[in-house]
């Protein structure tokens, strides 16, 4: 069962690079974070991380108008076309060239991709199976640079492209009898966007000096000709010679700031502009009136979007992996996510593994929820790198710990640092316990090698414990006894019985540094993971060695691009350095710096499974043999910095002085590795924290399929054909997709009493929230109260632990069944009361007589 973890979501990082995607109804947002795709429900506040990979970071998505079909491209133009409702990929497929953008068309007949100075036009693939699922359509020259941009025209007839070359240019889908493609000209600077207006008879560009173009589409001599046309295009030649003309020059003023991104609305004639010092504006076009300009981000803003119905803006920063959709009609925003900026060092599980707290080398500790995906509080008291973080056995405290010198606990009902623990002299702490009571918290300096016991309730140092002759590594107290247990680089564990006058110490010695230390969850067994990649248990009341499992060659593997010797042959990365035991304390799970996470059966003493936490190519160490055609005289290709881009020169050189380079500046592959692993205390998911982000594996399949959303035919009259039927759960199921409440009811109300457990245990997961909603709705007017209260017990006892895993997206829908059932109690027991009274009358009265 350990083995049948499944990858389920991936936290701590919102937005990685390339654009930004709204879904076609508007209520959700597509962002990559690296090689994967997550999308972000802004109305059901929920984020899902789609388990599909790139082979490196995601450069370009589109979504199909219809939102079945997705494309993403990675950085060398390698595509995965994918269902986007079933989240499976279809179809591999390679341009062969970096692509700087791709658009469907609005009647989602094609899709136009950039293929270096041309643009290439594909036919959107269908749903049946083909040889070929992808057929190019056509291929569009006239560019003398790369081409950065496609824009279609609302008809699906027309598309926009622009250029480095500072121009941009008009082609049809198809050939059009006397039309012939139109240079759009007279720019200074990389033309990053132009659009049609609603009407298709102004055309917009934007390049990046600010300069914002007003082009219409007249006639060459208006006076021979009328310059009023009733035909469905205005770009059809066919009253007369018509050319492109720049009618008006607007400018976008920022001081040293230039323009990175650019999005305009159709339907309501707005234009958004993100600039490179995180001030984004609003303008409405064509008067060039300037609705807002604000800052929301301290680096350039790399992509912004606008939804459908133009109100919610979405904007990405790449510098500090920020998300933010802003709703600028009521000026607040609806989404504001930020991950982990550097890596992301440790992790811990809330009791109730609803939570996760992580920490990072940005100083900044946050609490992710696991069931939503958002960080929904981050504490920026630190000042250095938080390098250990632990929940308090109640879940409402966060302790943390940092290279600062400070360990601080953090409130999460008042969200505030209440407490801060401090040494008398300045010291490094790495790692962090906290007693199961919640009344100590202890923490290791790795430049003192002793270890630090303060009391929760008053703030006070109560004690220094010193013995370790090297740096601590880790702490961890039992979970049933009163002892604390240390490991260190001097090769021992020690136990410490910190709550008693003796202070008697046991050591544990290792043949290794030990690097990590594991509890099991009974307290009586010790792990410990030394730096020869082994992995010994110790018997904590006799002090004895029960078994040891080498793991170097299970953790071991990934070559980096300057390495000289393959991995095999390595010894660098043969060692794990966080551990973990699982809840029923059967197996131990651990994590290094490489790419596999390693799950072991103690008992058999064998691997059960492992892991391989990325598949990202733009990570060093990644692959298990490098090609050695990409081995030259001067290193590594990847390694060579050859973008001749000189675009963003500014920003990389950040106006730095002739002849000096800073070196905090140049361009660095970040290594694959894992930095923690935690199991959650329910034992149906575990996280790691890695150079990804915070990747949560789960036993529970979070894709829930439903069989019915394979049936087409659903009316209203096909439903009565089957409620005759006395098919109910099927009527009942294909009521809630026709989402009519006459018929959702009559379907409801026609369900036996006798069978509704039935219908309740077999019911789709999917549909669990729409009934129990129109229950708690139903209730409150309805007068078949044993009826509801029978649906009621039957849908929490059928799918009891489905509701209580995803509590927190039924907290809505349980207070309404709440507040049904207490209106209903209130109403009853007032009637009972009036009867009992009338009763009691009539009894006394015939006592009388």
């Amino acid at each position: 069962m350990k083995s049948d973890f499944k990858f389920s979501n991936l936290c701590g990082t919102v937005y990685k690079q390339g654009n930004l995607v709204f879904t076609p109804d508007g209520n959700s947002i597509l962002s990559p974070v690296g090689n994967r795709l997550t999308v972000f429900d802004l109305v059901n506040n929920k984020a899902v991380t789609f388990p599909y990979e790139n082979r490196k970071n995601i450069d370009r998505i589109a979504l199909s108008p219809n939102a079945t079909l997705l494309i993403s491209v990675d950085e060398d133009g390698r595509a995965l076309l994918v269902n986007y409702n079933r989240q499976i990929v279809l179809h591999h497929f390679n341009f062969k060239n970096k692509v700087y953008d791709l658009q469907f068309s609005p009647d989602g007949k094609y899709f136009a991709v950039t293929h270096g100075k041309q643009v290439q036009l594909w036919k959107t693939p269908g749903f049946h199976r083909e040889f070929t699922p992808i057929v190019l359509h056509r291929v569009y020259t006239g560019h003398y640079d790369e081409v950065t941009c496609i824009t279609w025209s609302p008809d699906s007839k027309y598309f926009l492209t622009t250029s480095k070359d500072m121009s941009a240019r008009v082609y049809s889908t198809n050939p059009i009898e006397g039309f012939v493609p139109f240079t759009l000209s007279g720019h200074r600077d990389t033309v990053i966007g132009a659009w049609f207006s609603k009407e298709q008879d102004t055309i917009y560009t934007v390049s990046k000096d600010g300069a914002l173009f007003e082009w219409r589409h007249q006639l060459i001599n208006p006076k021979a000709q009328d310059s009023d046309s009733d035909d469905e295009s205005a770009m059809e030649v066919d009253d007369g010679p018509r050319r492109w003309s720049a009618v008006q020059r607007h400018f976008f003023y920022q001081d040293h700031a230039k323009v990175v991104c650019a999005a305009y609305h159709a339907a309501s004639a707005m234009m958004v502009v993100g600039f490179s010092n995180g001030v984004f504006g609003i303008w409405e076009l064509p008067s060039f009136n300037n609705i807002h300009t604000l800052s929301i981000s301290q680096k350039k803003i790399d992509s912004v979007t606008i939804n459908k119905s133009g109100e919610w803006l979405a904007f990405g920063a790449s510098k500090l992996g920020q998300l933010l959709v802003w709703e600028w009609q009521s000026e607040s925003y609806v989404l504001k996510q930020q991950g982990h900026f550097y890596d992301m060092n440790c992790l811990s599980y809330s009791s109730d593994g609803q939570s996760v707290v992580t920490g990072g080398d940005d100083g900044k500790v946050k609490v992710w929820n696991t069931v939503s995906g958002f960080c929904f509080v981050t504490f920026s008291e630190h000042t250095s790198r938080v390098t250990a973080t632990e929940f308090a056995k109640n879940g409402q405290v966060v302790f943390s710990a940092s290279l600062d010198g400070t360990v601080r606990a953090f409130d999460l009902v008042r969200y505030r640092n209440f407490r801060t623990f401090t040494s008398p002299t300045p010291v490094q702490f790495s790692t962090l316990a906290v007693d199961p009571s919640g009344e100590v918290v202890c923490a290791g300096a790795q430049n003192t090698f002793e270890i630090y016991v303060w009391s929760v309730q008053t703030g006070k140092l109560l004690d220094i414990l010193a013995g370790h002759t090297a740096p601590i590594s880790g702490l961890a107290f039992s979970p049933t006894a009163q002892f604390l247990a240390s490991s260190s680089w001097d090769h021992s564990i020690r136990t410490w019985d910190v709550f008693g006058r003796g202070k008697s110490v046991e050591s544990f010695t290792h043949l290794s540094e030990v690097l990590a230390l594991a509890f099991r969850p009974d307290g009586k067994e010790i792990c410990g993971s030394t730096l020869d990649g082994q992995l010994s248990f110790w018997d904590v009341d006799n002090a004895l060695q029960t078994n040891v499992i080498d793991g170097r060659r299970d953790i071991s593997g990934g070559r980096k691009a300057e390495d000289k010797i393959t991995a095999e042959n390595s010894t660098s990365g043969k060692h794990f350095n966080s551990l973990c035991y699982t809840a029923d304390g059967s197996c131990v799970i651990g994590g290094g710096n490489s790419k596999y996470v390693c799950i072991y059966d103690i008992k058999a003493n064998i691997l059960v499974k492992k892991w391989q936490i990325s598949k990202n190519l733009s990570f060093d160490g990644t692959l298990e043999f490098l090609n050695s055609k990409n081995m030259t005289e001067a290193g590594a290709m990847d390694l060579i910095d050859d973008d001749d881009d000189m675009s963003d020169l500014e920003d990389r050189q950040d106006n730095a002085l002739p002849g000096t380079k800073d070196l905090s500046k140049r361009n660095v592959r970040p290594e694959i590795r894992t930095k923690a692993v935690r199991f959650s205390p329910t034992g149906r998911s575990w996280a790691a924290a890695s150079t990804e982000g915070l990747l949560i594996y789960s036993l529970d399949d979070t894709l829930l399929f439903d069989p019915f959303d394979l049936e087409i035919d659903i009316t209203p009259e096909t439903i009565l054909e089957t409620l005759d039927e006395k098919d109910y759960l099927k009527a009942l199921v294909m009521a809630f997709r026709l989402n009519e409440r006459q018929y959702i009811q009559r379907c409801y109300e026609a369900v036996p009493p006798s069978d509704v457990r039935l219908v309740a245990r077999q019911l789709p997961s999917k549909y669990l929230e729409r009934l129990m909603k129109f229950i708690a709705s139903y209730m409150e007017d309805s007068p078949h109260l044993e009826f509801h209260l029978i649906w009621c017990t039957s849908l929490l006892i059928s799918h009891g632990k489905y509701l209580k895993d995803h509590s927190g997206e039924f907290l809505t829908v349980f207070r309404g069944l709440q507040k049904g059932v207490g209106k209903l109690h209130e109403d009853l027991a007032k009637v009972c009361n009036d009867n009992t009274y009338t009763l009691e009358y009539l009894l006394s009265q015939a006592q009388k007589n």
